[in-house]
């Protein structure tokens, strides 16, 4: 086998695409230390900050996203394509990479068609079970399709499909704390069921509004809260909670050590991100998903939904949420046989190894 490759990532936007691409990454040095990568992305977005951090090169590209309801603005997008296209070409010409790899987000458009068209073989990763419009334009160029749920045939060639889930944060599956330890280093009672509200790094509105409208709820219930607020909304929230006494309830802006939290929560809810599911998957955790109403093709509710119909998660309408989220969460995790039930049903759905999956392909393509 070549001992040597260069391999570019691209993509990018949102953390469901960031983790991904670097534990792809990260699988293919374990195999191949002296592998040179590059990662591009799009100016001013968070793998700009998150590749770097994770001990990688990146390229920005100034790519945005069309404006779907100020149609004049995308004279400039279109503007901002044609030069990221042109960007993307030479910064291929000047790395030379073996192969390319797409993870979704806008900077992967323009660098997977260029390095198509140059004749550098590509392999795309769809994390979602409805795929993105980017890697649905591309499905026809890229030789390789590694996707995380069945009957995505419905976007791309059957013969270029391969199942590997989607790979996740390491750190999440190597936490060795017993449940105990987890809620006694959260200085939370070992003894007492415990969930966790997660809306994303910046926090999810409704979910916050689920508990924010039921403290009385919460001051009452023999449960423990775990409530990452969110940075956009802990300000407004601590404001709320001014004079409000509830021992069972412990706010955090932001939870770095995820693995932790996963590992105390007796239940955990959640938006419906592709990755975040299949963290829950992999670790077996029981779960109510909230999917966000405000992405494109309402990808989470379809997510979401290819759990539900097995069994194996719980299921609120974002809508519904604030009324009815809480006290769902109460019952469902005083529920023993419940809980049990989404466990089991959830972690059959797991795909392990996956990043080991999706480099083992990616070096493949490389040697051709």
């Amino acid at each position: 086998m070549k001992q040597e490759i260069k391999v570019i990532i691209s993509g990018g936007g949102t953390g469901g695409h960031i983790f991904p691409a670097i534990s792809i990454a990260n699988a293919i040095k374990e195999q191949i230390p002296s592998a040179k990568i590059l990662f591009i992305g799009a100016e001013g977005r968070m793998e700009m900050q998150r590749v770097p951090d994770a001990g990688y090169e990146i390229k920005g590209l100034p790519i945005c996203g069309f404006d779907r309801k100020n149609l004049l603005k995308n004279v400039k997008v279109l503007y901002k394509i044609w030069k990221s296209q042109r960007m993307a070409k030479k910064i291929i010409k000047d790395f030379n990479p073996d192969v390319v790899v797409g993870v979704g987000g806008y900077a992967s458009g323009p660098t997977l068609n260029k390095a198509a068209a140059m004749g550098i073989p590509c392999l795309i990763q769809e994390q979602n079970s409805y795929a993105g419009v980017t890697n649905k334009l591309l499905a026809n160029k890229v030789a390789k399709v590694c996707v995380a749920y069945e009957g995505m045939e419905r976007f791309f060639p059957a013969e270029k499909i391969i199942m590997t889930g989607n790979p996740v944060r390491q750190a999440l599956l190597e936490t060795s704390l017993s449940k105990e330890e987890a809620k006694n280093l959260l200085g939370l009672n070992p003894n007492k069921r415990t969930i966790l509200f997660v809306g994303g790094s910046l926090g999810a509105r409704t979910i916050n509004e689920s508990i924010l409208n039921h403290l009385d709820i919460m001051k009452s219930a023999n449960v423990q809260v775990i409530w990452q607020t969110g940075k956009y909304y802990s300000a407004s929230i601590a404001e709320r909670l001014k004079g409000e006494d509830i021992p069972n309830l412990k706010v955090m802006d932001f939870i770095k050590d995820m693995g932790t939290a996963y590992k105390a929560a007796d239940l955990v809810v959640s938006r419906a991100g592709a990755s975040s599911i299949s963290e829950f998957c992999l670790l077996g955790t029981p779960v109510i998903l909230v999917p966000s109403p405000n992405v494109a093709e309402d990808h989470q509710t379809k997510n979401a939904m290819a759990l539900v119909n097995k069994g194996a998660a719980l299921f609120v309408k974002d809508a519904d949420a604030k009324d009815t989220l809480l006290g769902l969460a109460i019952d469902a995790v005083e529920d023993n046989e419940r809980l049990q039930t989404l466990s089991t049903n959830i972690k059959a759905l797991a795909l392990p190894d996956s990043a080991k999956i999706i480099a083992d392909e990616v070096i493949k393509l490389a040697k051709l």
